[in-house]
């Protein structure tokens, strides 16, 4: 009787405890599952909710940064894309208003992309060590810093540019930010040394790292999105329209060094003002194009002494810039003058070789060329003030890049050797100007470079 018993307690308990672990599946099935938002994509019919990796790894990855107090913000196109579109509904969300269906963190991707500036970042050592204890596998992009290549003692430092931490299938890329001179935010090339693991995570679908970049600095906000509370750039849509126009490329530094080496600085009193002269012109034509929304980028002599010695050519007598004719504004001369540039010279018109000059204090004078673009080719026109004969100049077609020069953020082609060659003879940019001139240069080369 006693045996009997035990058995049919044994039973007993196996059914009660089988009734109740069906009741667990089914309460999470039926109600957590449905209060998380775990659901099907309507678009492409894979399961997307709270349950899914993606959300999870950035739910982790908040909690770490937050645990740590690093300042990290979103910089994911594809997410800053989604909370644009509806940003008045998202900036109005907050915990006990957020919805029950995940909508943005949970779409299918292979990383989300967050950033920091490495100047607010306090414990960059224990935060890495933290990561790898809470589940996440972590690869840390080092190189060497490019400001400091003008400095012999301290060229070849390096720094962090990346962190790809992966939690399972979905991984978080974070885009280390460094500041820069001319108040901007800048972050480097990743690129893969030869021991990683080429297959740790999809390097090729990476959004930032394909080449260096430049931004200005974001003011940030914090929303709530999908139960996270997320630091975004307070305009998403200006972000987003910097990403594809911020590669950057830097001075040539070593070559700059050479360079000097070869030929010296003119250190002589009237050089030196002639160069503070012209970058405080440069800086103010900056600011001036800057409030105008006209894109420009350093040309003719500017651009030989930015690319050939990372300064501004003693000997010039101005300073010159490039502006695309569709990107000319009728304002662009009275916003000048209100800058308290008079107008010098008037050449040509919008539809056919227009170009301005304006004057600066000490006799600087800033000449803006226009820019025209044909099917092959690109060209400004060059008038001579005293005989009013009009040249061509031909130029390969070329893209803008942003660089650092006079403690400020400038634009330059990026194909920078073809637009300097198509401007100067290629031996002529090399040399000096007592040199330049004994040799057969394109029109304008001995007296600009």
């Amino acid at each position: 009787m006693s045996r009997i018993s035990k058995n049919v307690i044994l039973v007993v308990l196996t059914l009660t405890s089988s009734a109740f672990l069906l009741f667990q599946l089914y309460y999470y099935k039926h109600y957590l599952s449905a209060k998380n938002g775990s659901g099907l994509s309507k678009s492409k019919g894979s399961r997307i909710g709270f349950d899914g990796m993606q959300w999870r790894a950035v739910k982790k990855f908040i909690m770490l940064t937050s645990s740590q107090n690093v300042r990290v913000f979103l910089i994911d196109p594809l997410i800053l894309e989604l909370i644009n579109k509806n940003f008045e509904q998202v900036k109005n969300t907050s915990h006990a208003s957020s919805t029950s269906e995940c909508k943005v963190f949970c779409v299918p991707r292979d990383f989300t992309t967050f950033a920091l500036q490495y100047q607010l970042w306090k414990n960059e050592e224990g935060w890495f060590w933290i990561a790898e204890n809470m589940g996440f596998q972590c690869l840390k992009i080092e190189s060497k810093d490019p400001r400091l290549d003008w400095i012999d003692s301290l060229s070849g430092t390096e720094i962090p540019l990346h962190y790809i931490c992966k939690l399972a299938s979905h991984a978080i890329h974070l885009v280390v930010f460094h500041e820069r001179s001319g108040n901007y935010l800048w972050h480097g090339h990743l690129r893969l040394k030869g021991h990683v693991d080429r297959k740790f995570v999809p390097f090729r679908k990476l959004q930032f790292g394909r080449y260096p970049g430049a931004f200005d600095r974001p003011e940030l906000q914090q929303i709530t999105v999908d139960g996270l509370d997320v630091l975004i750039p307070k305009d998403p849509v200006h972000f987003l329209e910097e990403i594809p126009h911020s590669r950057f490329i830097e001075c040539r530094y070593k070559e700059a060094r050479a360079f000097f080496q070869q030929y010296l600085d003119d250190n002589t009193v009237e050089a030196m003002t002639f160069q503070k002269r012209a970058k405080e012109l440069l800086q103010l034509a900056a600011k001036t194009l800057k409030k105008l929304g006209v894109r420009f980028w350093l040309s003719s002599g500017t651009c030989l002494g930015w690319f050939r010695q990372c300064s501004i050519i003693p000997y010039s007598k101005d300073v010159d810039l490039g502006i695309f004719i569709q990107d000319y504004k009728s304002d662009i001369i009275s916003a000048f003058q209100d800058a308290g540039l008079p107008l010098k010279h008037k050449f040509g018109k919008v539809e056919d070789s227009l170009e301005l000059s304006f004057q600066g204090k000490d006799d600087v004078k800033l000449d803006i060329f226009f820019f025209y673009e044909e099917t092959d080719h690109m060209w400004n026109g060059g008038t001579q003030a005293k005989t009013g004969k009009k040249f061509k100049y031909l130029f390969p077609k070329f893209t803008l890049c942003w660089t650092e020069f006079v403690d400020t953020k400038f634009r330059v082609p990026c194909e920078t050797v073809e637009y300097i060659e198509a401007n100067y003879d290629p031996v002529c940019c090399s040399m000096s100007s007592s040199n330049c001139c004994f040799l057969t240069c394109n029109p304008g080369c001995c007296c600009c470079c």
